[in-house]
């Protein structure tokens, strides 16, 4: 079976439990939802909001094909990418990444696979807003580097 992959890059939130009852619906056989979400930190109140910018059509096009690497290495029934962009404040969702398979173990190498490889490769942007700071952005990150590499061994 190959995998039902929903890519989505939005400015508006996600409903998680709406996501997972959708990868359920796909495959009544899929014994393991791995759900990731990532969060706008806070940074111990150091940080007011995080404004994150994409280069539209080819950050879906860069996930779509980090996606369809995983579903070719794990058997996977179902893969749900949602990624936000715009200005976000502490505590709100930024990113859903979702595998459905049969087995737990596929569901969650599949899932932190897309994770790491979306974190250095799809064409986003982060800008951080400190309180009476001008806003900075986000340099890339060794150690996502480092958790990119691991798949290739």
């Amino acid at each position: 079976m190959a995998a039902a992959t929903r890519i989505l890059v939005q400015r508006g939130d996600f409903d998680i439990a709406a996501e997972v009852a959708r990868l359920k619906a796909l495959d009544r056989d899929a014994g393991a939802i791995v759900t990731f979400t990532g969060v706008c930190r806070g940074e111990h109140g150091t940080l007011a909001a995080l404004e994150l910018e994409h280069y539209p059509g080819m950050a879906e096009a860069e996930i779509e094909r980090i996606a369809s690497e995983a579903a070719g290495r794990w058997p996977l029934s179902g893969i749900t990418v949602i990624h936000r962009f715009g200005r976000m404040a502490p505590g709100d969702n930024i990113v859903l990444v979702a595998t459905a398979s049969t087995h737990r173990q596929a569901a969650f190498e599949a899932a932190s696979f897309l994770m790491d490889f979306m974190k250095v490769s799809a064409p986003f942007w982060k800008k951080q807003h400190r309180p009476g700071d001008k806003p900075e952005w986000v340099a890339p990150n060794g150690a996502d580097d480092a958790a990119q590499d691991r798949w290739r061994k």
